[in-house]
């Protein structure tokens, strides 16, 4: 999962300073990992120790006040009987790349997901694009090729994978819905040829950058198989230790 963990703090820098560029910097100042990794990382600790996923990620996001929440979860975050409020936010996806990297079969991972995704986004919408970034995991780690998941996806979950990057980048703008940035940063995935290719490509849409790179960067691991060291090496001095405990351990656990 060190991939979708990358791939969010690569393109933190970006967020609110959109680049349509491609030849952008990796690593700034303002590099720094944020909800997307949090949650990350709280799935991998549910997913190893059997925790409950509302208890968890309340216990992280507390932890973690500042991360960069949006405003229907952070209430959520600190609310005494936190329940789920129907949202189709991006949060569902960005979080749940361990599922497809821990689990033996296409419908563990499909379940998993709906797990980890309805405690706050139980819209259809929300489970989908969970379900969507935990399979195209899943398929890579399968070796499965680009056409087979690409066509999965499309027939499982209707998403429009039939798009380029030049044809979308032109217009695309800042979306947090599931529905406009995962089938965007899946693109960027598919269109890659590299992990930092893919990660790359996902900023440079100008959009959720650090959302649709740590998408694209957990797909371009599993698919690609490793994550360049200079870039491991960086993002392990930007994490706590308790995060990176919990990182080796899973990875000890469920090696690609």
């Amino acid at each position: 999962m060190i991939g979708a963990i990358a791939g969010d703090i690569i393109g933190s820098a970006y967020e609110w300073r959109r680049t349509k560029s491609y030849d952008f910097d990796l690593f700034t100042p303002a590099s720094t990992p944020t909800d997307d990794t949090v949650l990350t990382v709280a799935v991998a600790d549910c997913i190893l120790h059997g925790k409950d996923y509302t208890a968890t990620f309340q216990e992280y996001g507390r932890r973690y006040p500042d991360a960069g929440w949006g405003g229907m979860f952070f209430s959520w975050i600190f609310s005494d009987r936190p329940a789920p409020y129907n949202s189709f936010g991006n949060g569902s996806a960005m979080r749940v790349s361990p599922v497809g990297f821990a689990f033996d079969t296409h419908e563990e991972v499909l379940s998993e997901a709906t797990r980890s995704a309805e405690v706050s986004h139980n819209h259809p919408e929300g489970i989908k694009g969970a379900q969507a970034v935990a399979s195209c995991i899943f398929l890579a780690r399968q070796g499965k090729d680009k056409e087979e998941i690409r066509e999965f996806v499309q027939t499982r979950f209707d998403y429009d994978l039939d798009r380029t990057l030049d044809e979308i980048r032109p217009s695309y703008r800042f979306y947090e819905t599931c529905q406009q940035s995962v089938p965007e940063a899946m693109i960027a995935f598919l269109e890659s040829t590299d992990y930092e290719d893919a990660v790359r490509k996902a900023v440079s849409l100008g959009g959720d950058a650090d959302t649709m790179a740590c998408i694209s960067g957990g797909i371009a691991q599993a698919f690609y198989r490793a994550v360049p060291t200079p870039i491991v090496d960086k993002v392990r001095t930007l994490l706590p230790d308790g995060f990176l405990a919990i990182i080796d351990e899973f990875e000890a656990r469920f090696p690609l």
